[in-house]
């Protein structure tokens, strides 16, 4: 019998001989987590040094207009200041958790925390300039520090980031990983870890509580490595590190088991679905009402420092975007006016955030009688609906199909990333009907502005399928990042020259 806090369970430590070990690389060391925290606290004392550097330059040395040399600054004062002031900075930076694991690695969190934490740091400084009659410091430097210190520090994490997700792949900093629960929210876990490759986790296999002994089943390529009974016997057996339950899949009782057994075990990290995984994309927040911990659904996929970067990355690309396309604009204009009747801009009513409708401006790339055409087709009305696109469509104009092609019909959509109705980048716009075709994901495509271009638009446009479409999605929504939104920006200029899937 194993026992489990005061419940005791049976336990088979029998290892399992129809079960087979993953060939996994893992590259585990003593030193290697500590290494890691020392490189990063030296890449932080040479960018915090650096920073302030530049910012006497900047204030002092560089001649800037702005910046009136009312007094002669003393290079040792301000020298003898930064001696005191980079290892206080480190100091904040561990008091704000910038050095603690669960901090590190994990989206833009970090950058967030790290601009967090530098304005404190100034913010002590000033303070210290109130209280302190004999100190004092020329605010531009201090503005400049706080500037510096804040970019400086950020480009030395992206940089260690870059380096460590590297030595990953070369299996160092990983840890073999077991899902708990081989149902649909199991299933989805374990994907999205083997999918995302700097994740840190190596998946050796799942447990659940229908396995079968003598007959392992394969999920995902992985096999079912034993039931909840052999919990115990495979994580000896594989070295596990990090359990992960799928709490759909898990009854109340077996999770208070498991709990109990591993809950403060310092050797085992465990770690819980919300059990909302397969359903709910936009992020989860726990918070005590009354004592009572409640889990909060964010009805916004993208919250906080996400939210700025992303409005950065639209306007300030939008806004240039359109002066520069302005004679682009007037050109198409004329084309669809000369080449069929009709108004020059075609309205499509469909969903954006929280689902909020809009009007999605486009080029009008159709015969205004198109219905009319349609009717004439019903095999390709047949396909429509069943699709929601035709290949050939026979209600596309001469103009049409070249703008079409080039993708210039959508270039419109600019002005309702003006209008903070779309993004230059998201999920592909649906009309109000579409959204049942989304079934249980639907809510979660309406948590994130719809883009002009997304997933969809480089892997293949109208030649992915529908099913695809959502997937893509779907995974698009759940793996924002300002990067991701870069390097699919970058992409579509390729896809577009390609024209593949453009109908």
């Amino acid at each position: 019998m194993k026992r489990y806090g005061n419940q005791p369970i049976p336990m088979d430590n029998r290892t399992l001989e129809a079960q087979t070990i993953p060939a996994v690389k893992i590259s585990g060391a003593f030193l290697q987590w500590p290494f890691f925290y020392l490189s990063l606290i030296v890449m932080d004392f040479l960018m915090v040094g650096l920073a302030f550097r530049a910012a006497y330059f900047l204030r002092f040395e560089a001649n800037i207009p702005i910046f009136k040399l009312e007094v002669v600054p003393s290079a040792n004062y301000y020298m003898s200041l930064v001696y005191v002031l980079i290892p206080g900075w480190l100091i904040l930076y561990a008091a704000m958790g910038l050095y603690s694991r669960k901090n590190l690695l994990g989206g833009t969190k970090e950058y967030s925390q790290i601009f967090n934490a530098t304005t404190a740091g100034m913010l002590l400084i000033i303070i210290a300039g109130f209280l302190g009659n004999d100190f004092v410091i020329a605010r531009g430097w201090l503005v400049l520090s706080w500037m510096t210190v804040f970019s400086l520090t950020s480009a030395g994490r992206f940089v260690m980031r870059r380096v460590f997700y590297w030595l990953r792949q070369q299996g160092y900093f990983l840890v073999p990983a077991l899902v708990i629960g081989t149902n649909e929210e199991g299933r989805l876990l374990a994907e999205q870890l083997k999918e995302w490759k700097y994740s840190g986790m190596v998946i050796v296999g799942f447990i659940d509580h229908l396995a079968n002994q003598k007959e392992q089943a394969k999920v995902l390529g992985f096999s079912v490595l034993g039931r909840l009974e052999n919990l115990e016997a495979v994580i000896q057996q594989y070295g596990v590190k990090e359990l992960i339950i799928a709490a759909s899949a898990v009854s109340r009782e077996n999770l208070i088991q498991i709990f109990n057994q591993y809950g403060v075990a310092s050797e085992i990290n465990l770690r819980m679905s919300s059990g909302l995984y397969e359903i709910i994309t936009t992020g989860l927040d726990i918070r005590e009402i009354a004592n009572v911990p409640l889990v909060n659904v964010n009805k916004v996929r993208l919250t906080g420092l996400d939210q700025w970067l992303k409005f950065v990355l639209d306007y300030g690309l939008t806004i240039p975007g359109i002066v520069l396309a302005s004679p682009i604009f007037l050109l198409l204009a004329l084309a669809v006016k000369l080449d069929s009747p009709g108004p020059i801009i075609h309205r499509r009513r469909v969903m954006g955030l929280n689902a909020r409708t809009f009007d999605a401006f486009k080029f009008r790339t159709m015969h205004i009688n198109g219905d009319e055409i349609l009717e004439q087709y019903p095999e390709k009305k047949e396909e429509l609906r069943r699709t929601h696109k035709l290949k050939d469509d026979p209600r596309i104009t001469r103009v049409g199909k070249l703008l079409r092609k080039l993708s210039l019909d959508e270039l419109p959509q600019l002005v309702n990333v003006l209008r903070y109705e779309m993004s230059l980048v998201g999920p592909r716009m649906i009309s109000p009907p579409e959204l049942a075709d989304y079934n249980q994901w639907g809510m979660n495509l309406l948590t994130i502005r719809p883009g002009i271009t997304g997933l969809w638009q480089v892997s293949g446009r109208s030649d992915v399928s529908y099913e695809q479409r959502v997937r893509l999605d779907m995974y698009y929504i759940r793996n924002w990042s300002v990067w991701l939104d870069i390097q699919i920006l970058l992409q579509t200029i390729p896809a577009v020259l390609k024209s593949r899937g453009a109908y």
